[in-house]
């Protein structure tokens, strides 16, 4: 990896150990308070989608994460049990393909088992390409598992392929949708990144799929995440330019936010039929409301997607030549960490950070 890491042991012992009321909902420089956690379980994926996982960087020779360097799912629901109490209401998991990550459903149990300050439960959540999801569905709704998304960037058969560039058929992908809809993982959201030239003659065939199903397609803007997926403004094409299409065929209606920090701007059929998102973190950025943290697989913390440096829970979780930390000091680590960020990547995105290194997205996620 070629972003720094913040080690955290070291200070450990100047950390005040906060009351609760000091401890609990932190807001970060910028005013925002920390509301959702997303949870990296594996840095493996099956496909090499162009965008996020090119075959010319992650090739047979890539030295992905041995076991041993991943958190535990004990170590993972510790830690979500101290951003819980410091006012996380939703956990997300990802990967990489987080349904690859063996016995998956049993770290779902466990986070399931968490409820915020108030005795509420949590809105645990999953993205995933679908390739496992057909198989998977039943036991992770037993497990507890709320809703999930599903990454789907084309209907055409030889589009997907292409995209995924494995050459897996988008009728296994359909079928996973299904699965997860009969095991009452709903509402389930559809996720689609735009790229120009490659995908974007899908865009209307997508609206029209999934139009009156149920589901909630939203559309992403391709975004320069990570180093190593050739990212251009060229390539990009506007969540603007989406909604006119869509509108043209299939008339929208914009429609409040549901809630502070919610990322797709949401539109609704106006012949009932549903409705859909976009996702433009290129074109409107939308930092000022940004309420989300990441835990890297093998436990390190990153406050943006855009992020170059992460801090490391891991070494407080097991020690580093010293006692691993109490959940007290744990908690106030985190909340300290929030505290001081500031991060507003889309928001100053341009020339001055056309060659930064950043974090890769099959690393912590979309």
């Amino acid at each position: 990896m070629t972003e720094r890491i913040i080690p955290l042991h070291d200070a450990r012992t100047r950390l005040v150990r906060a009351s609760n009321a000091e401890a609990g909902a932190p807001r970060d420089q910028r005013g925002r308070p920390l509301r959702d956690l997303r949870i990296s379980v594996t840095d493996r994926c099956n496909f090499r989608c162009t965008y996020c996982m090119p075959k010319e960087v992650f090739d047979r020779d890539y030295r992905f994460l041995p076991h041993a360097e991943l958190l535990s799912f004990e170590e993972i629901t510790r830690v979500a049990r101290q951003f819980v109490a410091l006012g996380v209401e939703k956990i997300r998991l990802t990967g990489g393909e987080p349904l690859l990550r063996k016995n998956v459903e049993g770290l779902v149990e466990q986070l399931a088992a968490l409820r915020t300050p108030t005795g509420q439960l949590l809105d645990l959540t999953l993205t995933t390409n679908g390739s496992l999801l057909a198989r998977k569905a039943g036991a992770l709704a037993a497990a507890g598992l709320r809703r999930v998304t599903v990454s789907l960037d084309a209907l055409d058969d030889a589009v997907f392929r292409a995209m995924n560039d494995v050459d897996f058929p988008v009728a296994d992908v359909l079928s996973g949708i299904d699965a997860a809809a009969a095991a009452g993982l709903g509402p389930i959201k559809v996720n689609m990144v735009v790229k120009r030239g490659v995908n974007d003659c899908e865009i209307v065939p997508m609206a029209r799929r999934f139009h009156g199903s149920g589901h909630i397609l939203r559309f992403i803007e391709f975004m320069d995440v990570g180093s190593s997926n050739g990212w251009r403004m060229d390539d990009v094409v506007p969540s603007a330019e989406v909604l006119e299409r869509i509108d043209r065929v299939l008339p929208l209606d914009g429609v409040d936010a549901a809630y502070r920090g919610e990322v797709a701007e949401r539109w609704r059929y106006r012949d009932g039929g549903g409705e859909i998102g976009v996702i433009a973190s290129v074109t409107q950025a939308f930092c000022r409301d940004c309420t989300r943290a990441r835990l890297s697989t093998e436990g390190k913390l990153y406050l943006c997607l855009f992020a170059s440096v992460g801090y490391d829970l891991r070494a407080l979780l097991r020690g580093a030549g010293t006692a691993p930390a109490d959940d007290d000091v744990l908690r106030a680590s985190i909340a300290q960490i929030w505290r001081n960020r500031s991060d507003n990547y889309s928001e100053v995105r341009g020339a001055s950070t056309a060659g930064a290194k950043k974090v890769e997205m099959s690393y912590i996620g979309g």
